[in-house]
């Protein structure tokens, strides 16, 4: 049963309204499962990738629309994302260290020697843990820290990448260009790099590095030529390519296009 409700949280479907009106049912059902067989990797993994899927999608995302008419709304939609986010990353990293016990521990040495190891079928896991960690301290940005967590999500996402740099069909790659434009001291050259190998991994059907690339390497470059034309390039793979991911791809991406003159 574990097993059939992680697999339902990759069924297809491009109805943002739907996704949105079924995910907390989802979420909070498959939560409740595992609590019963938290020794499934499978779920583990699901409830992780939907809690840091819809605080994204519908929450965070929210947030951004609604700032420049309510700013207090947008703070408490951040709050609220920063709680779904932390959900997320403790799911992920309670089930990495049920498989190997002092991974955490493990995780915050000193010498790369006592990192620990993430197998390849833990990936998962690592990925969903590093992402919604990053998106948590993103969002607290004025607590140091929070943000002195940074280096260890890094470092947890540069572990999954050393054992599958394609994993997600360009996701992680796409999490490793956005954590090294945040970095302090990070190179806009080897975001660029990971964003692109993210682009062509995702071979014409992923709309999410495009979009990303957009803001974590256009934005700040101030190259308004460069983010229109990812924005676009990825409104039309979204238009191709029908599925969830890309439904809010394309939502925040023509949202992005429509607020280019006072980005830019």
């Amino acid at each position: 049963m574990a097993n059939e409700l992680a697999a339902q949280g990759q069924a297809p479907e491009d109805d943002l309204i739907l996704a949105r009106e079924a995910s907390a049912f989802y979420l909070k059902l498959s939560e409740s499962l595992l609590r019963e067989v938290p020794e499934n990797d499978r779920l583990s993994e699901a409830v992780a990738a939907g809690f840091t899927q819809y605080a994204y999608a519908f929450v965070s995302f929210d947030a951004d629309r609604v700032e420049s008419v309510n700013v207090r709304a947008a703070e408490h939609l951040r709050e609220r994302a920063a709680r779904l986010y932390w959900r997320a990353r403790q799911h992920a990293m309670a089930a990495l260290e049920k498989a190997q016990p002092g991974f955490t521990a493990a995780l915050e040495k000193n010498q790369p020697s006592e990192w620990p190891t993430v197998r390849a079928s833990q990936v998962g896991l690592a990925y969903w843990a590093s992402a919604s960690w990053g998106a948590y301290i993103a969002l607290h940005k004025d607590s140091p820290e929070i943000v002195a967590d940074l280096p260890l999500a890094i470092r947890l996402a540069q572990l999954a990448y050393a054992t599958n740099p394609d994993f997600g069909e360009g996701a992680l790659a796409g999490l490793m260009g956005n954590f090294e434009s945040a970095r302090a001291g990070g190179s806009a050259e080897q975001a660029v790099q990971y964003f692109d190998r993210a682009i062509t991994l995702g071979a014409e059907h992923s709309a999410a590095p495009l979009v990303a690339k957009a803001e974590a390497v256009a934005l700040p470059a101030g190259h308004r030529d460069e983010f229109e034309q990812l924005l676009r390039k990825s409104l039309a793979i979204s238009a191709a390519n029908p599925n969830l991911q890309n439904a809010v791809m394309r939502e925040r991406a023509q949202w992005l296009l429509d607020q280019a003159d006072e980005l830019f």
